[in-house]
């Protein structure tokens, strides 16, 4: 990864994902947001990392007994110890939450290897003790009954689906107590600039309103005299 790379992801720490959301939309990008997944526990340093993808199919009775995970190669098994520091492993189950995505155990692998987070449109179980372990994870709703009851791990690090949204590889991931925002790679850098200059402004605005100030003219900034006020209030920064 590249050193430019590195400093998007700095500046991706201090934003939300409802600026980078509004920003992707200035872009024409309007369907970024993982639909239908949160957090297990709010409130969690923002999520920040380049996507790694395991994909998920339906399981089929015969492929899919409780043997399967003796094998050193089982996909999700690879997933975890090979997903590189520093990334999020994005798993693409479907949308279903009948079974679990992954466990207690192989998330704490991910958080133990460096791994920036987890993120499903399925369930995970043991979902209270994920919840509180130092990465953070999202999900559709916590799911008991074990993966292979209804998911096959089939491939890693192609483009998936996770929650209608398109994620590639190398995609940068932002999430916090709102949800996950998939940001293409090819954009990461400009998108983490505006967005630190769009959450100055937003600021500026805040202060303005909390102090009684009508949002006409300031939220969007059409009136130049407010505009020269932020461009003093920013010089000051």
């Amino acid at each position: 990864m590249d050193h430019t790379t590195n400093s998007a992801k700095e500046k991706l720490r201090k934003v939300s994902t409802a600026t980078i959301a509004t920003c992707l939309f200035k872009k024409g990008l309007k369907k970024q947001f993982i639909q239908d997944v949160k957090p297990l526990k709010q409130g969690k340093p923002t999520m920040v990392g380049e996507a790694y993808t395991l994909r998920y199919i339906p399981a089929r009775e015969d492929l899919n007994t409780i043997d399967v995970f003796k094998d050193p190669k089982h996909l999700q098994r690879v997933a975890v110890e090979e997903c590189p520091k520093g990334s999020v492993l994005v798993i693409d189950s479907r949308k279903d939450a009948r079974a679990a995505s992954a466990g207690s155990i192989l998330v704490t692998r991910l958080m133990v290897r460096g791994v920036s987070g987890i993120v499903t449109d399925g369930g995970f179980r043991d979902s209270a003790e994920i919840a509180e372990l130092n990465i953070p994870s999202y999900h559709n709703r916590p799911s008991a009954p074990t993966n292979l009851t209804l998911h096959q791990a089939i491939a890693i690090n192609e483009p998936i689906g996770c929650g209608e949204v398109a994620v590639f590889p190398g995609d940068i991931l932002v999430g916090d107590d709102d949800g996950v925002m998939v940001i293409p790679a090819g954009i990461a850098d400009e998108v983490a600039d505006e967005c630190l200059q769009m959450t100055l402004f937003e600021e500026f605005v805040m202060e303005n309103v909390q102090n009684g100030r009508s949002i006409i003219g300031l939220y969007p900034l059409v009136d130049n005299k407010i505009a020269e006020e932020f461009k003093g209030w920013k010089a000051k920064k």
